[in-house]
């Protein structure tokens, strides 16, 4: 054995191969240059795939991956082998590397054969693209979804709450109106009869002149009436308001019906009456009705409600924010008045024009504008978004703009918002008079 392995490693039964080149310098160093290169790369590939297979643990046939390794070391190695035998012929140990080489291959080839199939199997950069554009459509798809779902729900429980308290102010409110007229009544027959007891009997006595003067009898008369005529006024007032409240919660009404839009929109201006009027910071805001003649529309007649109270509160907000950060409101543009008339008349004043109108007989567009600063076109790419808001911390989740654009587009038709800084901002609603249904 001893003997074996001591012929083995020696050199003294051959001749090196440089002899066979006949130690050419250049064909000896070309030979030695080109063999160190190819050993140098082999040894450089194994180096970058245990780098590889080290950062992607999740790397399926990672065993794989480290038998090619083995098998191109083992390549580099037989050319390092063969730059030593050009001055020592040890070719056993030589022929002994190829051998492993040859064995290593002859491993990695068999190797391979199962696992093509399952690499064949494995998504190409395409497919896992489109896996990824449906993954994020539907993750898109899931957060609509949900923002739908918090705010129907936000509105479902408003919507239950306002027809509550419009139902409980009702049947009050119908009793003092109810009871205004003959209070009204009775009140001009008592009239009636102190002045025929003056008339008939106008020497009474000095504690019923002096009571009459004390209460003042004739400023009574004069004033009761016009009391009378302030109650029945405000309890017209506060039916307008029930009627509103009831039209925009439509409790129940779940259903598409055809619905009077304008109806809709001017219940909600009801509701926000208190929003458009005069404060510290802000005067009143005008609100600008331009109505065509609009026919009944096929509609969820509450998700429109929705769609307006969300458009008109964002008109708002932008206005009263606008009086303090532009320092002037844009001039509203009207129709049928010249746009020089119109500055002088309407500069300065925070101001919502709505307007309705019917187009190819079988389509309704409702304008919203207000002259307030305007939006950047950054904002305007985002207004439609889920969560985008550009309102302060507490004062909005972003939620309105996009839950009003879904239900316009279940709807079948389409919102557009046009804006530029400086130049207002309008919100259009066109929808089908006539709902298709699936």
């Amino acid at each position: 054995m001893l003997q074996f392995l001591q012929s083995f490693f020696s050199d003294g039964s051959f001749i090196p191969h440089g002899h066979c080149y006949l130690w050419k310098p250049w064909l000896v160093w070309m030979h030695i240059a080109s063999d160190s290169l190819i050993a140098l790369v082999y040894y450089s590939i194994p180096i970058t795939l245990v780098y590889f297979v080290k950062k992607r643990e999740d790397l399926p046939f990672k065993w794989i991956v480290l038998l090619f390794g083995a098998f191109i070391v083992s390549c580099g190695t037989t050319h390092l082998m063969d730059v030593w035998t050009l001055w020592h012929p040890t070719y056993w140990v030589s022929a002994f590397l190829k051998v492993i080489t040859a064995l290593i291959s002859l491993s990695t080839a068999i190797a391979l054969l199962p696992v093509i199939p399952k690499a064949i199997a494995l998504p190409s950069p395409a497919q896992l693209e489109a896996a990824n554009c449906q993954l994020r459509l539907a993750l898109k798809e899931l957060a609509n979804t949900q923002a739908q779902l918090i705010q129907t729900e936000k509105m479902s429980s408003l919507g239950q709450l306002v027809a509550g308290i419009a139902h409980e102010i009702n049947n009050p409110a119908n009793f003092i109106y109810g009871n205004i007229a003959p209070t009204h009544e009775y009140v001009q027959d008592l009239f009636t009869l102190i002045s025929l007891y003056e008339k008939y009997y106008p020497c009474t006595i000095g504690e019923i002149r002096t009571y009459a003067e004390e209460i003042d009898l004739d400023f009574i008369k004069a004033d009761l009436p016009k009391i009378l005529s302030s109650i029945k006024m405000g309890s017209d007032r506060i039916r307008k308001i029930v009627l509103s409240l009831r039209n925009f919660s439509r409790l129940g009404e779940t259903e598409i019906k055809e619905v009077d839009l304008h109806e809709g929109i001017n219940s909600t201006l009801v509701i926000l009456q208190n929003r458009l009027k005069a404060k510290t910071n802000c005067p009143a805001i005008e609100v600008i009705k331009e109505y065509g003649n609009l026919p009944k529309v096929e509609c969820y007649a509450a998700q429109m409600n929705q769609v307006f109270m969300n458009i008109l509160n964002n008109a708002i907000d932008t206005l009263e924010e606008s009086m303090v950060s532009c320092k002037v409101a844009i001039p509203v543009k009207t129709l049928g008045v010249s746009s020089k008339k119109n500055n002088r008349q309407q500069n300065g004043k925070p101001q919502i024009r709505i307007s309705t109108q019917v187009v190819d007989n079988n389509q309704v567009i409702i304008r919203f504008y207000d002259n307030g600063c305007g939006m950047t076109e950054e904002v305007k790419q985002k207004i439609f978004d889920p969560f985008f808001t550009t309102k302060p911390v507490g004062f909005g989740v972003g939620l309105g703009m996009s839950i009003s654009y879904q239900i316009i587009d279940k709807h079948g038709g389409q919102l557009k918002c046009i804006s530029a800084p400086l130049q207002g901002t309008e919100f259009i609603i066109q929808i089908p008079i006539n709902l298709k249904y699936d």
